[in-house]
């Protein structure tokens, strides 16, 4: 039998034939079985970060854990930024403190804060107590404000320096910290007094048509800050209202604190959005489906099951008038067309209002005008969408008294509908409740009780002209 093996190939030939005929994933999971690091990271480098999230995801939970563990801490650090919140901070619960805090040394203060404050105490001192102690007290200090306020956006790293320093103190800074360097993109250099109290800011072309000798504050323009506790909507306003990278935080003492990019605003507006149209489709929280199961079976039957209850009182409303169904059963073809086209009506209405919610425009107080406004719009596509149904009705039964009831209904559960959209989460925001999350429950069971009461009510007055 003659030997297949040819002695003259090169083994890294046989590798790279297993390479080309076997998937990624599955080469990595060998690689992650046999702690190769080499592999591991030659396997991950080529792909972009959304490809590494990938196929780190599809890993087992412990396989996720001994590669975190052994890669490159800066390697293990974009692929913890690149995770979604919820995922990444289950990443590093699961990890030695030890080498949560090497990791932590590549993120930058804003992640890093993000992440403190979802730690159980303990498990965040553990990790803030490795970490340098400067580091450690801008993550304290960056977890004392809120997610969406200035403060809670903010890098603590600021490209500052004193009064006193000259241009060439800068460029110098600028080309042997070139690796710090990066931390500070999209900011220019701000000068600070002795107290750290921002008093200018300087360009980068100002920086190049000086001479070096110069001092920051000959070329220095007044510096635009905002307090720490700005709220996300006035900044998301400053930043659209000016060609702004990033501007300069002060806290409470007027003291530099750090600085808010452009960037970090638009994320944090973005994921806002985000979560508020999950939440009203029921997915609360940062839900992959690389988190274990049961939390996320547990999340969505929270909600799933709150749903049960309003629908077994919407459902009630049908049992009470059984006699008139029984008798017009061509009513109980209409019964969903009216209660979907009245709640499509109130989803219009409740995405408005979040809309004018998150940008400001409207506050809770601002309820009855809004109530107002959506009136008006329901009384018009509640007739012209009631005209419209009514006819469809009175063609396929030839009753016009059908058409009327069915018409009818959906006209007033319209403007029903377009009221509770436009004006519950506004009442839910003065209760403190979250509108995203409630609105659309509420909205569907009220609607659907609404239309089949409607429906089945007006049904039962004009029975003698149904039936003849």
């Amino acid at each position: 039998m003659t030997d297949q093996h040819d002695p003259d190939s090169n083994p890294s030939d046989d590798l790279q034939i297993e390479d080309t005929t076997r998937s990624v994933r599955e080469q990595l999971k060998d690689a992650v079985d046999q702690r190769d690091v080499e592999k591991i990271e030659a396997l991950l480098e080529p792909l972009p970060l959304s490809g590494k999230m990938r196929q780190l995801l599809n890993l087992s939970q412990d396989d996720r854990d001994l590669l975190l563990e052994v890669v490159n801490a800066e390697l293990a650090a974009d692929l913890v930024e690149e995770a979604p919140f919820e995922a990444a901070t289950e990443m590093v619960e699961r990890m030695e403190a030890s080498r949560a805090a090497e990791i932590f040394e590549e993120l930058d203060s804003d992640l890093q804060a993000d992440l403190i404050g979802d730690l159980d105490d303990d498990e965040a001192e553990a990790i803030l107590s490795r970490l340098d102690p400067e580091d450690a007290a801008d993550v304290r200090r960056l977890v004392t404000y809120d997610d969406d306020t200035a403060g809670g956006l903010m890098v603590a790293e600021s490209f500052s320096f004193p009064d006193t320093a000259t241009v060439g103190a800068v460029l110098r800074s600028m080309v042997s910290d070139d690796d710090d360097f990066e931390r500070y993109r999209g900011q220019h250099p701000y000068v600070v007094d002795a107290d750290r109290h921002p008093v200018g800011v300087v360009s980068l072309r100002g920086l190049l048509t000086a001479k070096r000798s110069d001092k920051l504050t000959t070329i220095m323009t007044p510096p635009i800050t905002v307090d720490a506790d700005l709220s996300l909507d006035d900044l998301q306003d400053l930043f659209d209202g000016n060609n702004f990278l990033g501007l300069p935080v002060v806290d409470s003492t007027g003291r530099l604190a750090g600085v808010v990019s452009r960037s970090a605003v638009d994320g944090a507006a973005l994921e806002r959005s985000e979560s508020e149209s999950l939440k009203r489709q029921g997915v609360v929280g940062d839900e992959v489906r690389a988190m274990p199961l049961w939390i996320r079976s547990r999340r969505r039957l929270a909600w799933l099951s709150a749903n049960i209850v309003l629908n077994i009182i919407a459902a009630s409303v049908i049992s009470a008038y059984e006699e008139t169904l029984a008798a017009v059963i061509a009513i109980a073809v209409f019964l969903p067309m009216v209660s979907d086209m009245s709640g499509c009506s109130g989803n219009q209405a409740v995405g408005v209002t979040m809309r004018e919610l998150s940008l400001g425009i409207v506050q809770p107080k601002d309820a009855f005008r809004v109530w107002l406004k959506e009136v008006s719009v329901g009384m018009i596509n509640g007739l012209a969408l009631g005209v419209l149904i009514g006819f469809v009705a009175f063609i396929w039964k030839g009753n016009p008294f059908l058409g009327l009831v069915i018409g009818l209904a959906l006209a007033i559960n319209t403007v029903i509908a377009v009221s509770i959209g436009g004006v519950v989460p506004l009442l839910l925001k003065r209760l403190k409740q979250d509108p995203a999350a409630a609105s659309g429950p509420l909205l569907t069971t009220i609607t659907d009780m609404a239309g089949f009461f409607l429906v089945l009510s007006l049904a039962t007055l004009m029975m003698p002209l149904l039936l003849s």
